[in-house]
């Protein structure tokens, strides 16, 4: 996974206001955290950031106290309506340390024939991996898979390098049938209507 660079500066306001203040600069407040060390806050350039973070765990290079400092995205606190980033916590990691994300899953593949839905129980899987060679997702084939089937979290192949962290019995995909809805009788309501009407 490439590492993207983003300019640090870290916060000695705090409170609303400054927050407020530090948004309108096109910045975005953040703690970095981890490794047992105090709580650093910091501004991130906004546009950049919500750049990078389009990149599921993303590995970012920051500058701190003038060390070069990896992190990955924890928590990302968006606007409800403009989807700018409100807030970003950041897990400090180390090259060759193992660290827990999740992954997005995707399904490839056609059901079975017949009026079937495929319904995502989890839409993350949730893995073990080395901080600089994180997966982006993990792709499961769907091929022929009918109603009541159903793929659990260890028959996923997971990308080279990733374990599975969480429930390994837990259903992440299901195939259900759709519910097929009894058409309404039109005549006979029509008919209860004109009787309503002649009362």
């Amino acid at each position: 996974m490439a590492e993207i660079k983003l300019a640090t500066e870290v916060r000695t306001e705090f409170g609303k206001g400054a927050a407020r203040r530090v948004r309108r600069a096109d910045r975005v407040p953040g703690v970095v955290y981890g490794h047992g060390a105090e709580p650093v806050h910091v501004t991130l350039p906004g546009h950049e950031l919500l750049l990078a973070l389009r990149t599921a765990n993303v590995l970012i290079g920051l500058k701190l106290d003038g060390k070069d400092t990896l992190v990955i995205p924890k928590a990302v606190q968006r606007h409800p309506l403009k989807n700018t980033i409100e807030h970003v916590d950041l897990l400090t990691v180390k090259r060759g340390e193992k660290v827990q994300v999740e992954i997005a899953v995707h399904a490839d593949g056609d059901l079975a024939p017949g009026a079937n839905l495929l319904e995502f129980v989890q839409a993350t899987l949730l893995v073990e991996a080395e901080a600089t060679h994180i997966p982006e997702s993990v792709t499961v084939s769907v091929a022929g898979l009918d109603a009541g089937d159903s793929i659990v979290a260890k028959d996923i192949e997971l990308p080279k390098g990733a374990t599975l962290a969480g429930d390994e019995d837990a259903i992440v995909i299901q195939v259900v049938a759709a519910q097929v809805e009894e058409p309404a009788d039109d005549e006979a309501a029509e008919g209860e209507a004109a009787e309503d009407a002649e009362a």
